[in-house]
């Protein structure tokens, strides 16, 4: 094969080699197929992968509970819902929720008696009609009415009864055995927890629920790999496109493989991630003035070392380099380049037999 394209050069146009310097005319670059790339500066080298799993961020999780013990007689969403705040999410028929409205509408009914009488006495009073005593017991009894309406009130807003459901019993003083449990805020059902039919007790779990946006990727790194990993650093994951920064590094080593635990956050997932899921994500680190980001292509290997072949004036020099990271379409490399230089990147066993036949 190499003989054989030696003499496709050589009956092409002649090509030759001036020490470090392979000579080749411009008619030469098209028959030879021979293309060219510009290299990159290598701002921030993408390191080996690491496994990652995706989590929601713990202030962004919530868990509905039954506000009250009863029945659950339905249910309005299931995992993977959408929801707003707000909405309902579940129906409970509730004995207890039918007791405590009963005490809460007693406990406004003594509230008007208490502030009628604390009126009626503080007009006897100012005509000095009754004692400084009796009005001081009156008031108090008001005040202590006034307490356990709220009592109630909040009772009944941690069953599940919303602000105008309150002020509807207050008017209408009809009582109801049916809780409305709503979401506190919005997101999407990640798991539920019950079944329509089902029995539950206060503070039984209904449903969890999450914001996914953004989205905590755990990344496991081993210990000898921290070395430059900080809050700030970029983390990418290749196969959904996606990047964030670190914004914790544990302080606790994971057992038997010795990793650390690596927070990072995803600001917009954009649905390309889910909670729970697996994927692998790369750290940068920073290049350094000499780093260069070339083709996979580029690369070749002679006698043990590494090398380019850069485009220059009439033909091409080879440039030996160090491969210091390798990318999924690229290679990070060091070696003393320029933003403009251009590498060859197709037609490189043509231009690597010229070379080493004339070091021959």
């Amino acid at each position: 094969m190499r003989a054989f394209l030696l003499f496709l050069i050589l009956c092409l146009a002649p090509v030759t080699h001036a020490g470090d310097f392979i000579e080749i005319a411009p008619e030469q670059l098209q028959t030879l197929g021979i293309e060219t790339a510009r290299v990159q500066p290598a701002g921030n080298i993408w390191g080996s992968p690491y496994p990652a799993q995706v989590r929601v961020p713990n202030a962004q999780l919530m868990v509905i509970s039954a506000p009250q013990g009863g029945l659950l007689t339905r249910l309005e969403v299931a995992e993977g819902d959408a929801v707003r705040k707000g909405m309902p999410l579940a129906y409970i028929q509730s004995p207890q929720l039918v007791e405590a409205q009963r005490l809460y509408l007693e406990a406004v009914s003594r509230l008007g008696l208490a502030r009628a009488a604390l009126e009626r006495d503080r007009k006897l009073k100012t005509e000095g009609i009754i004692a400084e005593r009796r009005y001081l017991e009156t008031r108090a009894r008001y005040t202590q009415a006034r307490t356990e309406v709220e009592q109630r009130r909040q009772a009944l807003k941690l069953a599940g009864m919303a602000e105008t459901a309150l002020r509807e019993l207050e008017k209408r003083q009809k009582l109801s055995a049916t809780i409305e449990v709503r979401s506190p805020m919005d997101g999407v059902v990640l798991e539920q927890l019950a079944e329509p039919g089902q029995r539950v007790e206060i503070a039984t779990p209904l449903y969890r629920i999450g914001r996914l946006e953004p989205l905590w990727l755990e990344i496991q790194v081993p210990l000898e790999k921290l070395e430059g990993i900080q809050p700030g650093t970029l983390v990418k994951i290749d196969k959904a496109g996606l990047e964030g920064r670190i914004v914790t590094i544990g302080s606790r080593i994971q057992g038997q493989s010795q990793t650390v635990l690596v927070r990072a956050e995803i600001p917009h997932p954009a649905g390309k991630l889910r909670p729970g899921q697996f994927v692998e994500a790369r750290l940068a680190k920073a290049g350094g003035a000499s780093a260069w980001r070339v083709p996979r292509q580029a690369l070749l290997r002679v006698e043990g070392n590494d090398w380019i072949l850069v485009a220059r004036k009439g033909g091409f020099e080879p440039v030996q380099v160090r491969v210091i990271a390798e990318e999924p379409e690229a290679l990070v490399v060091a070696a003393p380049l320029s933003p403009d230089d251009q590498v060859a990147v197709s037609g490189t066993a043509a231009l690597k037999a010229a070379w080493l036949e004339g070091e021959s």
